[in-house]
C-alpha cells in the first residue's frame, strides 16, 4: 500500500504538470482519445499474455506529442484498459510504466525527429523489457520474501518469455507501422497548432 501512494503521488505531480500548462481542449481531448484507443487495443489481446498494441500506441504518441503528453498518455490507458481487464494494486504501477513509456519516448522525438522503422522497433523492444522489470519489481516487492537480489533475479526470470513476446510484439509492430503512425500523429498535431491568420495580420 505505501508504495502504491507513492506510485499515484508521482503519477499525479507528472500528470498535473501537463495538466497546468498552456493545453487547448482540443488538444486534451485528442490526447485522451488516444490513450482511451491504446487501452482498448488492450482488451482483445487478454488471452495472449502481453501481447498487445497498447505500448506501441504510447510510443507513437508521446514521441510525436512530447514526454508529459506521452507520460499523459501512458497513464491514461492503463488505467481506462482497467476498466475492462481489472482495477487492483498492480494498476498506479501499469501507469507507471506505460507513463515512462511515454515520456521517454517523447524525449526521444526530440532527438530523432524522423527515426527509421528499426530505431522504432528498437525502442519498442527496449520498452518491452523495461515494462517487464517495472511489473516485475512491483511483483517482488510485494508478494516475495526475503527482498533479496537472488530473489529478484528469481522472480525477473520467471517472466523472462512474457517480456520477451511483449517486445517481440513491439518489433513487429514498430517495423510494420511505425513511420506511417508517425505521420499521421504529427498530421493531426499539425493541425492542432495550425492558427488562423486575419487578413492584413
Amino acid at each position: 500500500m505505501v508504495w502504491a501512494a507513492v506510485i499515484l503521488a508521482l503519477i499525479l505531480v507528472l500528470g498535473s504538470s501537463f495538466i497546468w500548462e498552456r493545453v487547448t481542449a482540443k488538444e486534451l481531448s485528442f490526447l485522451a482519445s488516444l490513450a482511451a484507443l491504446a487501452a482498448v487495443g488492450r482488451v482483445p489481446f487478454a488471452a495472449l499474455p502481453n501481447v498487445q498494441p497498447t505500448t506501441f500506441l504510447v510510443i507513437m504518441g508521446g514521441w510525436v506529442f512530447g514526454p508529459k503528453a506521452g507520460f499523459l498518455i501512458g497513464s491514461l490507458a492503463a488505467l481506462i484498459s482497467n476498466f475492462f481487464l481489472g482495477q487492483g494494486p498492480w494498476t498506479p504501477w501499469q501507469m507507471l510504466a506505460w507513463g515512462l513509456a511515454g515520456a521517454t519516448s517523447g524525449l526521444m522525438g526530440k532527438i530523432f525527429a524522423s527515426p527509421d522503422c528499426y530505431l522504432l522497433a528498437l525502442f519498442g523492444a527496449l520498452w518491452g523489457y523495461l515494462f517487464g522489470l517495472i511489473m516485475n519489481t512491483w511483483h517482488w516487492l510485494t508478494f516475495i520474501y526475503p527482498l533479496t537480489w537472488k530473489t529478484f533475479l528469481a522472480t525477473w526470470a520467471a517472466s523472462f518469455w512474457f517480456d520477451t513476446a511483449h517486445a517481440a510484439a513491439n518489433v513487429f509492430l514498430g517495423l510494420a507501422f511505425g513511420p506511417g503512425i508517425l505521420a499521421i500523429l504529427r498530421r493531426y498535431r499539425e493541425k492542432m497548432e495550425a492558427t488562423t491568420i486575419p487578413p492584413g495580420g
